[in-house]
């Protein structure tokens, strides 16, 4: 099935990633499962090694897909059908699938899934159909997923709509972790009534800017998409942005130091093509690059290395890889593929080293290069420790193909 995968990795990025390279497309072949309840097509857990799988979907499938959509484009774009599939008339997309609990069902022993139907999730999905529609030169797939893409935004604006004029995830308001960055520092202060969040806010600005291009695409009128649009980025632009850190942040601590942590969500203005051209430099040469904020040995951090709150415990200080891939991409849409060149050449370094020490791929990083086994994970559970074989925030054949196009690109100037 994965022929193509295995193929396309051979003399990709340096010659000293190969091992690691290999050893994912093994992951993504074995994580493949049959055709099952409730999916149309065979679909990919998120991770032998999850300590709560088998599971599908979240922002994990979007990486995943990212990863394997170039050599495998029916397969990436299946997981894509298979999360939409299960969209409501509303416009919910479900975050986690849990595939975990079995049942009998007419004398056989079958896989009960379950997922929590108020709980939605980052909805970055429409890359893989943008990047399927890039190198295949075909609408097909945006024509297909357009009216999911518009039910979604709608869901957003009537559940997730903050009065203050952004939008917020149910991190804000019940602690839940919908936008996927579990205990972050961001709320240890927060108010628990709805305000801007700048990852939700800035997410749904892609959902915007994603549905204008498709609606062109498909020659239909995006006006009413461009003006909502335009209001929102005002509102990224104006509010959310802070001229001490050269950085955004959340609605509530952006004039408040009291209250204010540098986080990498801080960059997804940037990375949504929100930013003005200031202030994506700003993002990008005083935090981003920046060896004392996120620049770490294995970049990016998740909560800058000045901030008090950092440490190494998930999401409070180690690096997601997919992180990494998301910042390197904003740098691209900006025209600063040294940025991106930087940034994905260190990181997969580290994790090509990583992986010759330990002889597996991990859920998170430590940023000085150390033992992943000395990161805390969740104190408060058994599973304290990152989990292994996790390909959910692994995009590394992704990233070398950006690594590669920022290469290129740099060499050209």
């Amino acid at each position: 099935m994965f022929d193509h995968l295995k193929q396309g990795i051979r003399n990709l990025g340096k010659p000293q990633w190969q091992p690691v390279l290999q050893y994912v497309v093994q992951l993504h072949e074995k994580c493949t499962r049959s055709v099952e309840e409730p999916f149309q097509y065979p679909w990919e857990e998120i991770g032998l090694g999850y300590v709560n799988g088998p599971a599908f979907g979240h922002i994990d499938i979007t990486h995943q897909a990212l990863d394997t959509v170039a050599y495998e484009p029916l397969h990436a774009i299946h997981q894509i059908l298979n999360n939409l599939a299960l969209e409501t008339q509303d416009g919910l997309v479900p975050g986690a699938i849990w595939m975990r609990d079995k049942q009998m069902k007419q004398g056989v022993l079958v896989t009960k899934p379950d997922w929590n139907p108020r709980k939605a999730f980052p909805p970055l999905w429409p890359a893989v159909i943008e990047e399927h529609s890039r190198l295949y030169d075909t609408d097909q797939y945006i024509r297909q997923c357009y009216d999911n893409l518009i039910r979604q935004i709608g869901w957003f604006e009537r559940n997730r709509a903050a009065g203050d004029g952004g939008y917020y995830y149910l991190d804000m308001v019940e602690r839940r972790w919908e936008s996927g960055v579990d205990d972050g520092v961001r709320y240890i202060d927060a108010p628990k009534t709805p305000h801007a969040c700048v990852d939700a806010t800035s997410h749904v600005y892609m959902l915007y800017q994603y549905a204008c291009r498709w609606a062109r695409r498909l020659d239909l009128d995006d006006r009413q998409l461009q003006k909502k649009a335009s209001a929102l980025e005002a509102f990224i632009q104006n509010r959310l942005f802070c001229e001490e850190t050269g950085f955004f942040h959340d609605i509530w601590s952006v004039n408040d130091p009291s209250r204010r942590h540098t986080t990498f969500e801080g960059m997804w203005p940037m990375v949504a093509g929100a930013a003005t051209q200031e202030q994506a430099k700003r993002v990008i040469d005083e935090n981003l690059l920046n060896e004392k904020r996120f620049f770490s040995l294995h970049p990016i951090t998740t909560v800058s290395m000045e901030d008090p709150l950092f440490e190494l415990r998930m999401w409070r200080g180690p690096v997601w890889n997919c992180m990494t891939m998301w910042a390197a991409r904003g740098c691209m849409s900006y025209g600063r593929t040294d940025a991106a060149e930087k940034l994905l050449e260190r990181a997969i370094d580290a994790i090509a080293a990583q992986y010759k020490k330990t002889g597996t791929v991990w859920e998170f990083y430590h940023p000085f290069i150390g033992d992943p086994m000395q990161l805390e994970r969740k104190p408060y559970t058994p599973n304290n420790t990152p989990c292994r074989d996790y390909l959910g925030h692994m995009p590394v054949i992704y990233m070398a193909r950006l690594w590669e196009a920022s290469v290129q690109a740099n060499a050209s100037k």
